[in-house]
C-alpha cells in the first residue's frame, strides 16, 4: 500500500515532480573540457540528459556522453548537484576521463568541442559554466541552485 502524505501547501494536489538528469565533465590530460552546442536551443553545455528509471547514475552519464559526442568515458566521481528552480530539474554532475571514441555530433548536438576553462566561461551561461569549474576545483561535491541561466542564493 502506497501512502502519500501531503503538505499543507498541497493538501489536495498531486506530489511535486522532479526530473533527474546526469552530465559529464570530461577532462582530457591537457585540461581541456568536452562541451556540446545543443541542437534544440544552440547553447553550449555539458553532454548529458535524463537519467532513465532503471539506470545507475554512472551508467547514465557514460550513455549520455557517448550518445551526444561519440566519446567513451570512465566516470570518476560526483562533483556537484544542481537544481534548476524554474523547471524542477536536478542534475547530478560527474567528472569523467575520456577512454576512447571519436568526436561527432548527434541529433542532440550541432557541435562538439574541447574547451579551455576560459572558453567555458565565455560560451556558457553561469549556471552551466559553474558545473565545469566546480568539477576542476577538487572541493566537491558542490550543491547549487539556479534559474536556468544564473545561480540563485541557497535558502
Amino acid at each position: 500500500m502506497l501512502l502519500y502524505m501531503s503538505t499543507s501547501r498541497e493538501a489536495t494536489s498531486t506530489p511535486p515532480l522532479h526530473s533527474v538528469s546526469v552530465a559529464g565533465v570530461v577532462v582530457r590530460e591537457d585540461g581541456r573540457l568536452l562541451a556540446i552546442r545543443r541542437a534544440d536551443n544552440g547553447t553550449w553545455e555539458l553532454p548529458g540528459g535524463v537519467l532513465e528509471l532503471d539506470e545507475a547514475p554512472e551508467a547514465g552519464v557514460a550513455r549520455e556522453v557517448l550518445e551526444e559526442t561519440g566519446i567513451h568515458v570512465e566516470v570518476d566521481e560526483l562533483t556537484g548537484v544542481y537544481k534548476n528552480m524554474t523547471r524542477g530539474i536536478v542534475a547530478l554532475v560527474f567528472r569523467c576521463k575520456p577512454s576512447g571514441g571519436t568526436e561527432r555530433t548527434s541529433s542532440e548536438s550541432t557541435a562538439v568541442s574541447w574547451l579551455t576553462p576560459s572558453e567555458v566561461t565565455e560560451r556558457m551561461s553561469e549556471a552551466f559554466a559553474i558545473r565545469l569549474l566546480d568539477a576542476l576545483d577538487g572541493n566537491g561535491p558542490h550543491v547549487r541552485s539556479h534559474d536556468g541561466k544564473h545561480l540563485v542564493p541557497a535558502g
